[in-house]
Order: C-alpha cells, then sequence, then structure tokens
C-alpha cells in the first residue's frame, strides 16, 4: 500500500466508526478496533469490547446522533499511524428540551492505529471533548413527506445498500 492509500484506509476508518455509532451498528463500532484496541471516552476508559456495551447503553436514550468529520491527519510509522480527527457530534432525544439529551460537542479523536492482517486498526482512542453546547428546545422533528433517519435496519442506508451493493459488502 502507498503513503497516499494508507492514509485513505486511515481516513475511510473513521468515518466507519461514525456512520456505525449513528446507525447503532455495535459490529461495525467494534470492527474498527484492534483486538487488543482501548477506548477513552467521557464517562469511560477501557477495552473496545466493554466500550461497545457501554456506547449501546449511552446512546440508547437518543432519537439519533449525527458525526460530523471536519480536519484529519495521519502521521505513519511503519505499520503504525497518530491520527487526529476533528469533529462535531449532534444528539437528540425526547423530550427535547431536554439538555442531557439535546446537545452538540465539538470534539478530537486522538487514535494510535496499527496496520494488522485485517488493515488499519484503532489500538487505543483518546475522544476528547473540546466544548459542549445545549440544544434543548431547538432541535425539532423533521416535517412533511420524506425518508426519515433510523437506528438499525429500518434506516434507508441498508436498503440503498442492499440494492446497489453486492451482498455481503
Amino acid at each position: 500500500m502507498s503513503e497516499a492509500e494508507d492514509r485513505a484506509a486511515i481516513h475511510r476508518l473513521v468515518l466507519e466508526y461514525c456512520r456505525a455509532v449513528d446507525r447503532g451498528d455495535d459490529a461495525g463500532v467494534r470492527a474498527v478496533y484492534a483486538p487488543d484496541g482501548v477506548d477513552h471516552h467521557t464517562g469511560f476508559s477501557g477495552p473496545a469490547d466493554d466500550y461497545v456495551a457501554w456506547l449501546r447503553e449511552r446512546i440508547a436514550v437518543f432519537d439519533g446522533t449525527m458525526h460530523l468529520v471536519g480536519n484529519h491527519l495521519a502521521e505513519l510509522n511503519g505499520d503504525h499511524a497518530v491520527a487526529e480527527t476533528y469533529g462535531t457530534a449532534v444528539h437528540w432525544g425526547s423530550p427535547h428540551d431536554d439538555p442531557a439529551r439535546n446537545f452538540t460537542s465539538g470534539f478530537r479523536y486522538l487514535d494510535h492505529l496499527r496496520r494488522d492482517p485485517e488493515g488499519w486498526r484503532i489500538v487505543e482512542r483518546f475522544a476528547v471533548r473540546e466544548w459542549t453546547r445545549s440544544d434543548a428546545g431547538r432541535i425539532v422533528a423533521p416535517e412533511g413527506p420524506g425518508p426519515r433517519g433510523s437506528r438499525g435496519p429500518g434506516d434507508p442506508l441498508h436498503a440503498l445498500r442492499a440494492r446497489i451493493l453486492p451482498p455481503g459488502a
């Protein structure tokens, strides 16, 4: 793999993590971590398997989340890399005026990654929260006809992927 391909693979891994969290895909979240992976999040620090279980309980209180990735820089050193990714995470839930269920945070993911036989995986992640803003009473449900996002198999992404991509992709 070229350096550009390694950087692209690492960036894609970060995007896959965000999509898996937002779609409630536990297996997808776990897949971005190395078997010995560790995560340090606000309120959690430990092995990736425990993190996935903790995350499942934590995000269950939200109607939805949306992780938006911005600046991303990966520094390579053979089969290891350090990546810093800036992002914004929007969280919404009911009741809409509850600040604990309706907020936006600015964060950085600081990742130690390793190239394993399966590809690049996170060995250790520090999710650094930079700021949080209450959105209580500011987020409203979408109006009118059209597709709606959801966690699980009812999300429009799954139907689109099943129609376009080969099975198991």
